[in-house]
């Protein structure tokens, strides 16, 4: 069929043409919005979940209802590397100067919204926002000391009142949580605390790899209670169905129930393979009808899309001592592994391949669902490591 007719869209955070199987996280934001306009206070979310499951997606829906209740919003990502790190600092106090724009309504400034914006300059001028396009002086010693936890949490007290006035609520979007350094992430925490103690509105929504909420304990522990945690995973079998489904049906397509099932069963319900699996299909198909053949030859296609672009890139971050750790975590069937089997697959103590595993977590390839036990980030990866070791027994 046509390509440029092809309605599945596999990519990192792209929109997928059916948002389904997420009713419940949408409806939960929707309701912290209706709290919001009441001034009450709430538990903002945070998901947690494996690469390739919509974090971002539904993060980025989450910010289109809140763009569409007024509120400001502000999208930072986290980064490991330091000069990724200090971006991350830049594109906040940039985001943040552009959405205290919005404060600016009709020809007059009331003094909360003049004071507001005094304070977003001194928090720009330390941190490396854009002006504004009115000539308000920055407040002095007011988020203006150059520690990130101090002027942030003296910023939101701030923007406050004038948040209040005009009945918004400020909202920080973070993807990548995890990676976001420490200094940072313990400050934006700090500052929810406190918008919770105090009514400030101001929310935190994030979204992360499965090591979320314990990363976030460790900063601050009473994170555990700051945030309704919400864990993203695959799609259920009828959900994965309607998101293939339903947009052929809208193209005058339709799916044979065998090939149907063949992708759904192979994606195991995850919507990037979904759309992957999806998308091969589509283009080998000769007509307006998806066959099994189509089918079996678009997971060939598929797995060799996903083999040179989605899984290369964390094997290649890899030193040879971190591929023959996850190598030796590939042997098992069950999601997860334990560390002390790995080692001793390795032939070593435990202890000799730490360094490995912590590089790895730090890396976000695996993480550590609990004690003794380490998994893979990205579904499917199992399998890509063991056709990976192959090759390189072979080469």
């Amino acid at each position: 069929m046509h390509a440029e007719l092809n309605p599945y869209a596999p990519g990192a955070g792209l929109r997928p043409p059916v948002l389904v199987g997420r009713s419940a996280e949408v409806d939960a934001f929707d309701l912290l919005v209706a709290r919001s306009r009441r001034a009450m206070a709430s538990r903002s979310i945070v998901l947690h979940g494996l690469r390739g499951v919509g974090k971002t997606v539904l993060l980025n829906q989450f910010r289109s209802q809140a763009d569409a209740a007024g509120w400001l919003v502000v999208d930072v990502e986290g980064q490991l590397s330091d000069a990724g790190q200090l971006v991350t600092r830049r594109r906040l106090a940039r985001e943040l100067a552009l959405a205290a724009r919005r404060l600016l309504r009709g020809r007059t400034v009331s003094e909360a919204v003049r004071r507001a914006l005094g304070t977003v300059r001194s928090f720009g001028a330390q941190f490396g926002g854009v002006g504004l396009s009115v000539e308000i002086e920055p407040v002095a010693g007011r988020a203006d000391s150059g520690v990130v936890e101090i002027d942030l949490e003296e910023l939101v007290e701030d923007l406050a009142p004038a948040l209040r006035e005009q009945q918004r609520t400020l909202a920080l979007f973070v993807d990548e949580l995890q990676d976001v350094e420490p200094g940072l992430l313990a400050a934006l925490l700090s500052v929810q605390h406190r918008a919770g103690q105090r009514n400030w509105p101001f929310l935190l929504i994030g979204a992360g790899l499965p090591n979320v909420p314990a990363t976030l304990t460790a900063a601050k522990s009473y994170a555990e209670r700051l945030f309704d945690y919400r864990e993203i995973g695959s799609l259920p079998t009828a959900a994965a169905a309607e998101a293939l489904v339903v947009p052929a049906e809208r193209a005058g397509v339709s799916w044979d129930p065998s090939a149907l099932d063949l992708v759904v069963d192979t994606s195991s319900g995850y919507p990037y393979f979904l759309q992957t699996y999806g998308a091969a299909a589509w283009d080998l198909a000769e007509d307006r009808r998806i066959t099994e053949a189509d089918a079996v030859a678009g997971l060939e296609r598929g797995n060799a899309e996903l083999d040179a672009g989605f899984f290369p890139g964390r094997w290649a971050t890899a030193t040879p001592a971190e591929r023959q750790y996850l190598v030796a975590m590939s042997d098992d069937i069950e999601p997860d592994s334990s560390t002390s089997t790995v080692a001793e697959r390795l032939g070593v103590a435990p202890k000799a391949t730490s360094q490995a595993r912590h590089n790895l977590i730090r890396k976000g390839i695996v993480y550590a669902p609990q004690r003794g036990r380490i998994a893979f980030t990205v579904p499917h990866m199992r399998d890509f490591v063991r056709r990976q070791a192959e090759l390189d027994l072979v080469d």
